[in-house]
């Protein structure tokens, strides 16, 4: 099992004491947060530092970006292995109506899609908007 400070060397990001707050912080969570969530979190925080460590991650694979409409961005840890390829990496979200939580469904990888030649695909974003588990009761 790698440990936080492993996978952080692995993709060459210097291991500082906010970067595994973060790290932690997200792993705990089921759901994609803000940067919002991220600064409420951390509110003694400098917010560059803590923009400059989410985006740090977007760029080493470490969490990927979500837009499910709703205008803000949220952030999830990536899987294990991940490199956000549109041809293997990226999967379904699911963003319920109710509580207003976006949920990673991994298990469910968005096909590839073959667009006209010219085109050049930069990414892919599957959101299927609807009323989650646990605000459905079942």
């Amino acid at each position: 099992m790698q440990t936080i400070e492993e996978l952080l060397e692995s993709k060459a990001i210097r291991v500082t004491a906010m970067r595994l707050l973060i790290y932690k912080f997200l792993a705990e969570k089921q759901v994609a947060v803000t940067l919002s969530d991220i600064e409420k979190a951390f509110e003694k925080a400098d917010r560059t530092t803590l923009y400059r460590t989410i985006k740090t991650f977007e760029e080493k694979d470490i969490v990927h970006q979500i837009d499910n409409g709703t205008g803000i961005i949220k952030y999830a840890l990536c899987e294990k292995g991940c490199s956000c390829e549109i041809e293997t990496d990226l999967h379904l979200h699911f963003h319920c109506n109710n509580c207003n939580e976006t949920i990673c469904l991994t298990e469910h990888k968005i096909p590839q899609i073959k667009v006209p030649d010219g085109f050049v695909s930069e990414n892919v974003n599957l959101v299927v908007k609807g009323v989650c588990d646990k605000c459905s009761g079942q």
